[in-house]
């Protein structure tokens, strides 16, 4: 079953690596005395005691909740800034930027760190923590250009290898930007890093793996990592996702075998679910299965109760060789529409269970509603239902009606001549009995 098309909803669900990050964890951690304290074992210009103490102050103002008065601290340290040397002046932007984001000023915020890197003589363990969260700043503020940009600086500037979370960060930006190829690159090289240090995969990781997959239309790759989410996170959407990539690859017997599994685990919840399972078990081979799974749904009130639904089940009985089943199904979906499609359709069923009188009616019904795709079923139906109760005028009358239509021209002709003949004979069977 193709449905490969039907799995937009990996895009979607690649945000869950873009998570808002708390304070803590996207900023460089400043403690103004340790700040202080660096300036003596590093070759950077002096933290002097006077603007430590301001800085200390608008720190203190701000963690007690007072931001402008904060504010009003730091902008009174900046009045003085002329007189300051590159690492007072990268302490003071580096305040403003952890009040700017903790009020949910994220341009401001970036705005600030950027003037912290922007400043020569500073810490360079200071660089590299600002310029990675100005990564994740600029990722959260959807400007994800800069985000690889400020990526790329940091692996310029790093004497070590990058970590698993710095390729997530750039294939998620990445992916963002529709570069899908170097994005594919970058969140391999990420779960092939954690995988290698003997740890799993986050579920995220992954998410976002399947979505580049298939962005890039590679169905036995998503296959692949479907199959992996499966193992590792044991999800019932992963399950119904794999069983449907299956189909999409052609391995039918793992997709039933799939969707038979999230089944019996109770996996089978949603509208989604109802119908490609049904799907699934028609196109397998097993249309009473299918028929059963779509009545379950619309009788648990997920699946909806439309004429598709039930003609779908009714056909499918059909198929299963369950015609009396069919019945009440093909009555519903007569009565849920105008033209009398599904009245006709019911009427060859009523022929094939041999309820005549039922079939003729339902006929009649067809014909009257009108608008039908196949006039001349209709009148072939009402005809063999007629000659079944031996109404022999009755059935030729229509049987003229279907004639007149060039697709049962022939049939129609066929079954006038055998009518006329059997009614000549129960004629004559009749007068042989008096």
């Amino acid at each position: 079953m193709k449905v490969f098309k039907q799995l937009a909803l990996f895009s979607a669900l690649v945000t869950a690596g873009v998570t808002a990050p708390s304070l803590l964890s996207i900023l460089p951690s400043v403690d103004i005395n340790s700040a202080y304290a660096e300036t003596k074992t590093k070759r950077v210009p002096a933290l002097r005691e006077k603007v430590y103490s301001q800085l200390a102050r608008a720190q203190k103002l701000a963690d007690e909740g007072n931001v402008t008065e904060g504010l009003a601290a730091l902008d009174s340290v900046k009045e003085r800034s002329s007189s300051m040397n590159s690492y007072e002046i990268a302490m003071m932007h580096n305040f403003y930027g952890f009040i700017y984001y903790n009020e949910n000023q994220l341009d401001n915020a970036i705005e600030s760190f950027k003037q912290v890197v922007a400043q020569e003589s500073i810490p360079e363990s200071l660089r590299l923590s600002t310029t990675f969260s100005l990564a994740q700043l600029t990722m959260q503020n959807n400007d994800y250009k800069s985000t690889i940009e400020f990526l790329d600086k940091w692996e310029e500037l790093s004497e070590q290898a990058p970590k698993p979370n710095f390729y997530l960060l750039k294939a998620n930006a990445q992916y963002l930007l529709k570069d899908y190829e170097k994005a594919i690159v970058s969140i391999n090289t990420a779960v092939n890093l954690s995988e290698s240090e003997g740890q799993v995969p986050k579920e995220n990781w992954l998410v976002l793996q399947r979505a580049i997959y298939y962005s890039l239309n590679q169905p036995e790759n998503v296959v692949a990592v479907l199959e992996k989410m499966v193992k590792l996170y044991d999800k019932p959407q992963y399950w119904i996702q794999l069983g449907a990539m299956y189909g999409e690859v052609g391995s039918d017997k793992k997709q039933l075998a799939t969707f038979e599994t999230a089944k019996q685990r109770g996996f089978i919840k949603t509208k989604s679910d109802y119908m490609q399972l049904a799907q699934v078990y028609l196109m397998g081979g097993l249309p009473f299965k299918a028929a059963e799974t779509l009545a379950q749904g619309i009788e648990a009130g997920v699946v909806e109760d439309t004429s598709k639904n039930q003609v779908f089940i009714a056909e499918a009985y059909v198929q299963a060789r369950e015609d009396n089943k069919s019945i009440r199904y093909f009555a519903a979906a007569a009565e849920k529409v105008e033209h009398g499609n599904y009245d006709q359709r019911l009427a060859e069923i009523y022929l094939n269970t041999e309820r005549y009188e039922e079939a003729a009616d339902a006929a009649r019904k067809a014909l009257e509603k009108g608008d039908l795709t196949f006039e001349s079923n209709a009148y072939v139906a009402l005809g063999m239902a007629q000659f079944n109760m031996q109404n022999f005028d009755a059935s030729i009358l229509a049987f003229e009606q279907a004639k007149k239509h060039a697709k049962s021209t022939n049939l129609a002709t066929q079954w006038i001549k055998y009518v006329k003949s059997e009614k000549v004979h129960s004629e004559t069977l009749k007068q042989a009995l008096l």
